[in-house]
């Protein structure tokens, strides 16, 4: 088992190949196929690529992440492989490109193992959505892991993969961090080129990252971040890498997040715990006003629903995928085509979403919307003005039981604490904060100014001695 960069350095010095971690790591997955992690293993790539990588180590060319095992969320465009979504509507599927931050790990010459299980679309907060079953959480397989990237999140925490893709879309990536003791990278916006990803809502979304340790966080973000001119919204803009300009470390809070009536009271003893442990090792606290939390959610789905409808309107039943076959004329077929090939979640944010761009209700939902997330962006600024990174739960609770969450509203209420960054455009990350007397894991979210990753990464750090 390999769950780190180094681990994987460290065999390789001891003499093994990466071909033989590659065999390992699929007898691995192989051996854990109650999980549903994985979709599907990409074999023979993998140990072609693993021949070829070894070759490049015997020469001294290979790249920084020689023999790394790298699994993909099923929404991320690997050429010459098949990608769904986990959708049935793109079943059978395959990509005729490559992502490119997976490009960039690629060159790097990580080893791709295969695609990873998922919520359908990237649409859910426990991964029951997928049409390829539900995702089981390794610490308990009765529970689930969080979602969309459930199967990616599960796949690093078992060490079926070192590193893995996901995509973050209202905390996608580091929900299910959260509830599998990883950690979990949203980037800014921008930073990571969103090229090859599948898009749900293209405002918001931005491929993530899961590993077992801070160092390959940052090493992999530092590989894959970057402009892209095949996706104009990626920014050329690196992490900074400013350095302190006080000597005094400087945490903020808002109040209202840390002590939410919804907080498991486990949670909130442990965020009372860690507050208590800075300011006892003269780190400054800062309370941070930010009135906008309740509205945090409805903004995010009235926008997230009005850019999924646009955006899946593409998957028709006509160009490709899953095509009807008792339809009959054009109309129909994209009427049963799509009616057969989307899930129900999907369905419902589909339809949700053509409702708030209708005509006589586009002022009173969508307008509105964007005037609260232009408030929240301005809101989450101002945070920065005083404070180095900002601490929020990641999570209401620990991970549930599977088909325990029926109402939809109560699913959507899962991504309470982690809208708020794909609102602002600010990057995240979920780190290993404890776990739960139930068992189950839960994390701490940390948020930082935009481009500002490197202290994200600098305050896990500091922040993990007082854990």
């Amino acid at each position: 088992m390999y769950k780190t960069i180094a681990d994987i350095k460290e065999a390789l010095r001891a003499g093994q190949t990466v071909s033989s971690i590659v065999e390992s790591s699929i007898s691995n997955i192989k051996g854990n196929s109650s999980l549903n992690a994985f979709v599907e293993i990409f074999e023979d790539s993998a140990r072609a690529a693993a021949i070829k990588v070894d070759e490049k180590i015997k020469k001294g060319s290979a790249g920084k992440l020689a023999g790394v095992i790298l699994g993909i969320k099923d929404n991320i465009c690997y050429k010459g492989h098949k990608m769904s979504a986990s959708s049935k509507i793109l079943n059978n599927f395959e990509s005729l490109y490559t992502a490119t931050v997976l490009q960039r790990l690629v060159d790097e010459d990580a080893i791709v193992i295969g695609r990873l299980n998922c919520d359908e679309f990237a649409m859910g907060s426990s991964n029951e959505n997928s049409y390829y079953g539900n995702v089981n959480n390794n610490f308990d397989e009765s529970y689930v892991p969080g979602g969309s990237s459930g199967g990616s999140a599960v796949a690093v925490s078992a060490g079926l993969c070192t590193v893995a893709l996901g995509s973050d879309t209202g905390g996608s990536v580091r929900q299910p961090a959260s509830w599998t003791n990883t950690f979990g990278l949203k980037p800014t916006y921008g930073c990571f080129s969103r090229y090859g990803l599948i898009a749900y809502a293209s405002s918001f979304d931005q491929i993530g990252v899961f590993t077992n340790s801070i160092e390959d966080s940052e090493l992999i973000f530092d590989l894959s971040k970057g402009e892209d001119p095949l996706d104009s919204t990626s920014i050329s803009k690196g992490s900074s890498n400013s350095k302190q300009k006080n000597a005094k470390l400087r945490v903020g809070y808002v109040k209202e997040y840390m002590n939410h009536e919804g907080l498991d009271n486990e949670i909130k003893t442990k965020l009372n715990d860690l507050q208590r442990n800075l300011e006892s090792n003269d780190i400054e606290l800062i309370e941070c006003e930010f009135p906008y939390l309740d509205y945090l959610v409805p903004t995010y789905y009235v926008l997230s629903t009005a850019e999924a409808s646009s955006n899946l309107s593409r998957f028709d039943g006509v160009h490709y995928g899953h095509r009807s076959e008792v339809a009959k004329g054009v109309e129909d077929t994209y009427k049963k085509s799509r009616t057969e090939g989307f899930g129900k979640e999907v369905k419902r944010r589909i339809m949700t979403g053509t409702f708030v761009l209708s005509h006589g209700y586009y002022d009173a939902y969508y307008t509105k919307a964007q005037k609260v997330r232009r408030l929240v962006k301005s809101s989450t600024d101002n945070f920065f003005n005083h404070v180095d990174v900002m601490i929020f739960p990641t999570t209401a609770s620990t991970a549930f039981q599977q088909g325990s969450v029926k109402d939809p509203i109560q699913m959507y209420l899962q991504d309470i604490f982690t809208v708020h960054a794909n609102l602002s455009g600010n990057p995240a990350i979920s780190i290993p904060f404890g776990i739960h007397s139930n068992g189950m894991p839960f994390g701490l979210q940390l948020m930082s100014d935009r481009f500002n990753e490197s202290k994200l990464f600098s305050y896990s750090r500091i922040l993990n001695k007082y854990i």
